[in-house]
């Protein structure tokens, strides 16, 4: 039975590790390894769980907002408490009218008449339900009173020209702010139809749960095939953002850059060109923001362009040992992967998770995990040593 994980924080995320900290950690003290290299680490909850386990952690990923958790939580060298004046002037900042509102912001209670025009509807007393669609036709991801103190703080935060470590505890902080008080399912791709009851709540900024770190961890913003023969490890940790399996959903609503780019932009605070009706930025369209992990066709060789990059990934990898997470509802197919693993060296141990049943059961290195995965909502982990 898997331990329980040290406390980590995050924000609503496709791809969260949370329920699977435990076996994680637990699959890693079978082995002697000292360093992890986290190579997707996305809400950075696997590197905190390392990083607060005793491991010296290496953690990367593409995303600007990864790297701002990152740089938050595992370079952090100062007591909670000594951010208590930040946290506490970014509050008292007065709202004030920007580019977020003007693109983010919605006004509450709006219902729509049989001429399908925006009508003010008052939800105390009357029956049409909260809708979120604004004049313009659009739903949004806040309402107008959190997006305007949104721009303030933000604009707050530049001002202050911050070290880099107290501007990603900021920015950390407003980030977990929003993510309390929006009217999303977790992403940013679409926005829900009536307001969720938490976009009423007042925008409140908290001291993220960040740390003393004793070890000296390292965090990079690259690409995975750029970075992984430049770093030494004892253990890698490889979640990649697998595409769906599901031939009927499109490329964007699986790709991450178009799932999270509002905290990219918040985070960058660079007012870039938008598209669509969620009012993506230019540059997570299709066509720039595609990931090969994400890749739904078929190479010349019949196999998925995805698994040859797990296998490109892995032959690359300097690490003894490999800790690899599969969906089964990845655009990898298990029975690709089986060959890929078996080629990759000795395979140690394989942890099957149902999140419905919020179960772990171990198994023998067979092709029973193969058929298992025909089972939707099923995560596996395994552990390898590499030849």
């Amino acid at each position: 039975m898997a331990t329980d994980a040290p406390v980590t924080e995050g924000v609503k995320y496709a791809g969260s590790k949370l329920k699977l900290l435990p076996y994680i950690l637990q699959l890693a003290r079978k082995v002697e390894a000292k360093t992890v290299f986290d190579g997707f680490s996305g809400t950075s909850r696997v590197s905190q769980a390392f990083a607060k386990s005793g491991y010296q952690v290496i953690s990367n990923d593409l995303a600007v907002w990864s790297e701002v958790f990152g740089t938050c939580y595992l370079l952090n060298k100062k007591k909670r408490s000594q951010y208590e004046a930040l946290i506490r002037h970014l509050n008292a900042v007065k709202p004030i009218d920007g580019w977020f509102t003007e693109h983010y912001g919605g006004l509450p209670n709006r219902g729509h008449s049989k001429g399908d025009s925006p009508i003010f509807v008052d939800t105390k007393i009357g029956t049409v339900p909260p809708c979120a669609v604004q004049p313009d036709g659009l739903k949004k991801p806040w309402q107008i009173h959190n997006t305007r103190k949104l721009d303030a703080v933000r604009e707050e935060i530049d001002r202050l020209d911050l070290p880099p470590v107290e501007k990603a505890v900021a920015l950390t902080s407003l980030i977990l702010a929003l993510d309390r008080v929006d009217s999303t399912l977790g992403h940013f791709v679409s926005y829900l139809q009536e307001w969720s009851p938490r976009s009423y709540q007042e925008l409140t900024l908290r001291i993220p749960k960040v740390f003393v770190n004793e070890q000296d961890h390292k965090i990079f913003r690259r690409d995975i095939f750029d970075l992984v023969s430049q770093v030494e490890a004892d253990l890698a940790y490889y979640d990649p953002p697998y595409g769906s399996n599901n031939d009927k959903m499109p490329p964007s609503r699986v790709r991450y850059a178009a799932y999270y780019h509002l905290w990219t932009t918040i985070c960058l605070n660079d007012r870039p060109e938008l598209f669509g009706k969620a009012k993506r930025r230019r540059d997570t369209s299709d066509t720039v923001a595609a990931s090969v992990f994400e890749e739904f066709r078929r190479g010349g060789n019949g196999q998925f362009l995805a698994v040859e990059a797990i296998q490109r990934l892995i032959t690359a990898t300097r690490a003894r040992w490999i800790l690899l997470s599969y969906s089964s509802g990845g655009r990898a197919t298990a029975e690709e992967l089986f060959e890929v693993l078996e080629n990759a060296g000795r395979v140690l141990d394989v942890v099957e998770v149902d999140y419905k049943k919020n179960v772990m059961a171990g198994m023998k290195w067979t092709h029973q995990w193969v058929r298992d995965t025909e089972r939707p909502n099923h995560e596996f982990l395994f552990l390898i040593e590499k030849r």
